[in-house]
């Protein structure tokens, strides 16, 4: 992905919500077919690691990208986010 499409898709996500939570119990099933389910009807969105997960910040959100196929687009503290463009009907059309 380009600098100037993660520019953009950066300015957006900054002000989104953090629609999945990682806990102690890490990347579970559950929590990555919710994620899954989140990418496929958002294309973009936060990721919030929780300070009492024992996990890597960076680590984990670029494990749970590569398992969904998803692009990371910026990770700072304990916070990431990620895009997955739709095959049809993208919000994102305009921006890439």
């Amino acid at each position: 992905m380009k600098g100037k499409i993660k520019q953009k898709l950066k300015a957006l996500g900054v002000q989104l919500s953090a629609v999945v939570q990682i806990g102690k119990e890490g990347m579970s099933d559950t929590l990555i077919d919710s994620t899954r389910e989140a990418l496929q009807a958002r294309e973009l969105i936060k990721v919030h690691v929780l300070p009492n997960a024992v996990l890597d910040t960076k680590e984990t959100i670029e494990a749970l990208a590569d398992m969904l196929g998803a692009e990371v687009i910026q990770v700072i503290g304990r916070y990431g986010i990620l895009f997955k463009k739709k095959k049809e009907k993208s919000h994102f059309e305009d921006i890439l």
